[in-house]
């Protein structure tokens, strides 16, 4: 059984960092089957990315991304903007705190982060557009916190593999290759 580690062994790339987002937002966009709470991937990434490095995500890109899912969902312009906009600023600030704890406690205050983040969004809905939340809400935070853990353990899993040293191909071994 490999273990992961709690930190990053390399610092995420830009394009992997865009990837990683993209792939959050087609799967967000995906149709879910209506029997079950659909996961939130882009909130569980923005908690990935704000906890293992927060100087990279920042609001902007979190609000940008809830625009767009407001869009999709043709919703009143601005909830999931601002939910995803107090989740990522709550993942900042908690980033330090959560390395002190066991998985089972960091995914206690993330469930938590995700119940904040529901709740906001379903509050605006009721208030704005009269729609009363059905059960589905209640195990939403449930279902995000789960997707959480996998983006977690996946993104632990590639970026803490150590990459070595490029080797120098001598194409005449006989003849020493020239560093400059």
């Amino acid at each position: 059984m490999m273990t992961v580690p709690k930190t990053l062994a390399r610092a995420p790339t830009t394009k992997f960092l865009t990837y990683s987002l993209l792939v959050g937002l087609l799967l967000n966009l995906a149709p879910w089957p209506s029997l079950v709470p659909s996961p939130d991937v882009i909130a569980a990434l923005l908690v990935v990315w704000n906890i293992r490095s927060p100087g990279r995500l920042g609001l902007g890109i979190a609000w940008l991304l809830g625009i767009v899912m407001d869009v999709h969902q043709g919703v009143l312009l601005g909830q999931h903007a601002l939910a995803y906009s107090v989740l990522s600023y709550g993942a900042i600030s908690l980033h330090r705190r959560l390395d002190g704890f066991s998985l089972k406690g960091q995914a206690s205050h993330v469930f938590a982060l995700f119940a904040l983040s529901t709740t906001i969004v379903t509050l605006v809905r009721m208030m704005a557009e009269s729609v009363t939340p059905n059960w589905l809400v209640i195990l939403s935070p449930a279902v995000n916190t789960l997707v959480w853990l996998a983006a977690d353990g996946a993104i632990l899993a590639l970026l803490s593999r150590k990459i070595g040293p490029a080797r120098i191909v001598n194409p005449k071994p006989n003849k020493p290759s020239r560093t400059f």
